[in-house]
């Protein structure tokens, strides 16, 4: 979902990140504001104080993000939900689960808490706008307080409609799964109804293009493809984790991988194995050690002319967390690194041999055959 991030802080516990996508919605929220909503609303101010009031806002919007994804990180937590964290990005933010809520119960607190929490916020800012004159504050700063609030509760709103995985979308799904305690029919719906949502959205956005509203149109088709692909996502990621459940890395490897000497030239590995075997990245052995491994891409970083005078052991790189694994890892957790590190293929390793090798392919070849078992 998200690209480069970097750690604001932590808040109880949770680490709070920003995706570099944020500044996007950032500088959007602060430029329109600065030039559209607050000269319109409160007259006779300089450009300088607009901007300060822009960019204030932006900053107030970033700390109610945080507050909402904090709540549903607490509530989660009280039910025993791991939360990895809180990343901001460009279309708001999210609190990531490590996995699915254990009863539809916890599902509906964990998702009604944000809302709520927002509704709370956008009460108290809405409070201290209308409160502010009186107490001699200038007018920036009401302005400020009385935008938060009203994004607080627009904020809120949205969230409740019921399209996943929205928060609204999640208390349907709650609904839907205690009534018939069935989590993948429930996520389906859910999601049916977050992707149809999307697609309103999608035509809203063109229609608003259409007749020249462009930024605001860009936004509602962006936020649709958005919603639209994370509905869809949500519900293949349960299917995966339901069809993976219990099953071991072990189970899906392939034994005696094929591996590669650390003294032989990068000609004869380019010759007797990438072009034999057509795989991107090899195992380099010594006796029945790991040494580490050797990929396409590494000798493509060799002049040709040089395949003959280097041997693998001056080219190979150590291997890593992220293309190996353990035999008694979860299938999931071997899914998870194939998908970081952009690999089809990951090396089953135990006390520093190599065991045989784990391959995307046959991972799906699996859950196709048991989906279609279980219809």
């Amino acid at each position: 979902m998200f690209g480069r991030s970097v750690t604001l802080f932590k808040l109880f516990g949770f680490e709070v990140k920003i995706d570099f996508s944020w500044l996007i919605l950032g500088m959007l929220i602060s430029w329109s504001l600065a030039k559209g909503f607050f000269p319109n609303r409160f007259r006779g101010l300089s450009t300088e104080t607009y901007w300060i009031m822009g960019v204030a806002s932006a900053f107030g919007l970033l700390i109610s993000i945080v507050f909402h994804e904090l709540w549903h990180s607490l509530i989660a937590r009280r039910f025993g939900i791991s939360i990895r964290g809180i990343t901001l990005f460009i279309f708001g933010g999210v609190a990531e689960m490590i996995e699915e809520p254990p009863h539809p119960r916890a599902e509906f607190f964990m998702a009604i808490a944000g809302p709520l929490s927002s509704i709370f916020l956008g009460l108290i800012f809405l409070g201290l706008g209308y409160l502010s004159p009186a107490s001699g504050w200038p007018q920036p700063v009401t302005g400020v307080f009385i935008y938060l609030g009203i994004l607080n509760l627009i904020l809120a709103g949205f969230n409740l409609i019921p399209a996943f995985p929205l928060d609204g979308g999640r208390i349907l799904r709650a609904i839907l799964w205690g009534w018939k305690n069935n989590l993948r029919w429930a996520t389906r719906v859910a999601s049916q109804f977050g992707s149809t949502f999307g697609l309103v959205l999608i035509f809203l956005g063109v229609v608003d293009f259409i007749f020249g509203n462009i930024i605001g149109g860009l936004w509602l088709f962006l936020i649709g493809l958005f919603l639209r692909g994370a509905s869809q996502t949500a519900y293949r990621h349960l299917l995966l984790r339901q069809a993976f459940e219990g099953e071991k890395v072990r189970r899906f490897m392939k034994e005696e991988p094929i591996s590669v000497s650390s003294a032989i030239t990068l000609q004869q590995l380019v010759d007797d194995f990438i072009l034999k075997h057509h795989f991107e990245m090899f195992p380099v052995v010594e006796g029945d050690q790991l040494v580490g491994c050797i990929s396409l891409n590494q000798v493509k970083e060799i002049p040709r002319e040089q395949w003959t005078l280097k041997q693998v052991n001056e080219v190979m790189a150590r291997c890593s967390a992220e293309n190996t694994i353990e035999p008694d890892e979860d299938a999931l957790e071997a899914l998870a690194r194939m998908n970081r590190s952009k690999s089809s293929r990951l090396m089953v390793v135990e006390e520093g041999k190599i065991l045989g090798m784990i391959a995307l392919k046959d991972m799906m070849k699996f859950i196709s055959f048991k989906l279609d078992l279980e219809g």
